[in-house]
């Protein structure tokens, strides 16, 4: 089983950076309330890290 963590965006994305938003965008989020779920990796980490402050992280495992 492999272990994936499901991202989800609770605050605007107004005031942020534009690094924040482009983050966020790469994510695969950019409105409140969506969500992406991604395998984790090290690069994952550091976008969740740029953006803590803005998303909601819980880990999932994967059945397959």
């Amino acid at each position: 089983m492999s272990v994936a963590v499901k991202v989800t965006q609770v605050r605007s994305e107004i005031g942020s950076t534009r690094r924040h938003r482009g983050t966020l965008r790469a994510l695969g989020l950019g409105r409140i309330g969506r969500s992406a779920v991604h395998s984790d990796s090290p690069s994952l980490q550091g976008q969740l890290r740029k953006v803590s402050s803005l998303v909601r992280v819980e880990e999932v495992t994967d059945a397959g």
